[in-house]
């Protein structure tokens, strides 16, 4: 039997009443996800709400455009750092925007859909969206998935016990504390993204659409710093680029990190049901403004199950999945935003420990780190 292990810092284990997949035979609530989708579309969950983002996307229009005559109106100051701060957090929306695009959310046309989404991606926040979409296309197919699921690779930070345990020198040291330098990393994910994107899309391989991309990113270069170097004195153009940039990375971090980190891990090979898997790999987070700050990424669990649920649609839909996880006694992980990264910091710790210790450790400090 396949066996997925229980979420670190969950309010509980997972409930006895799930079975994952044995020998091809589908478990129990493989069944009730047609049930499920056919009420949420009964309600009209899945209607397109193409007027709610055009209304989004001229607010952000207009905060942009705000941003910009307070770039210019300040001059040579160091309160540029301000604007640098809120343009980090307005592009981190146009991403959230551009991230629902992807899922065919804003339009029933998914050319449309793509249009928007490459030009958003590439001419306004400066990331690929051809890469973009291959990266979380295998996220949402298999979240929190050994082997599958991009997201919990390695890349400086081990999200899996293999991964810690192979690191050396340095590395290993930081390895051991992740879990404390995890948001502080952030600030250096902004800059990890566009790197990312930049290095697919230089390769020889396949890209739908490159050259728009490729031309629509090096115009956004182009304006960008050629805008904020004119503007600004040399230091002070670098210190707004690197705080934006931070503002970016941490913002994008914080929004999707404590949707999945923490919560169960599936092996290579399992089988697992399409609701089973959904559910239980991903994490809700509560709050009054949790959905507009998080552009509906803190409905995780509904976002997984309905991809092309429109933002306005979620929170309705929640109460059906609720019931109805209740119901088939699938465990519905929620919690505030504040305890995710509680259990976020608590997991990456937990796992760094696989990294081994070092010989001159005392045994007694050793007991008190975090587990």
């Amino acid at each position: 039997m396949s066996v997925i292990a229980p979420p670190v810092g969950a309010s509980g284990p997972i409930s006895s009443g799930f079975r994952p997949t044995v020998a091809g035979r589908a478990s129990k609530p493989t069944s009730t996800y047609s049930a499920l989708l056919a009420s949420v579309r009964e309600a009209g969950l899945l209607r397109r709400r193409t007027g709610f983002y055009v209304t989004v996307f001229v607010i952000l229009v207009a905060c942009l455009g705000g941003a910009a005559t307070g770039f210019v109106l300040l001059g040579s100051s160091w309160f540029q750092l301000l604007i640098a701060a809120a343009l980090g957090v307005i592009l981190t929306q146009f991403a959230f925007l551009t991230h629902e695009a992807a899922h065919r959310q804003v339009f029933d046309s998914g050319t449309r859909n793509d249009k928007v989404g490459r030009v958003l991606a590439a001419g306004v926040v400066g990331m690929s969206y051809a890469w973009w979409m291959s990266k979380h296309t295998r996220h949402h197919a298999n979240p929190n998935t050994k082997g599958k699921d991009p997201d919990i690779a390695f890349d400086t930070v081990s999200f899996l016990e293999e991964d810690a345990a192979k690191q050396t020198g340095l590395m290993k040291h930081l390895t051991r504390r992740q879990g404390y330098f995890f948001f502080p990393l952030l600030l250096g994910e902004g800059v990890n993204l566009h790197v990312h994107s930049f290095k697919v899309l230089l390769t020889k391989e396949k890209i739908e659409g490159r050259a728009l991309e490729i031309s629509l990113i090096a115009t956004r270069m182009v304006l960008y710093f050629g805008v904020v170097f004119f503007f600004l004195p040399v230091g002070m153009a670098f210190a707004f680029i690197g705080v934006q940039m931070a503002v970016f990375g941490l913002y994008m971090g914080s929004s999707f990190a404590p949707n999945h980190k923490g919560m169960p891990i599936i092996p290579e090979g399992a089988k697992v049901d399409f609701l089973s898997k959904q559910v239980l790999t991903s994490r809700n987070i509560t709050g009054r403004f949790s959905t507009a700050f998080m552009g509906g990424l803190n409905y995780q669990i509904e976002h997984h199950l309905f991809p092309s649920m429109a933002r306005p649609h979620l929170r309705a839909a929640s109460a059906l999945v609720k019931a109805h996880c209740a119901a088939h006694e699938i465990p519905y992980q929620e919690t505030t935003a504040v305890k995710s990264y509680g259990i976020v910091i608590r997991y990456l710790n937990r796992v760094g420990l696989a990294a081994g210790g070092d010989p001159f450790d005392c045994p007694a400090a050793a007991q008190l780190r975090p587990r």
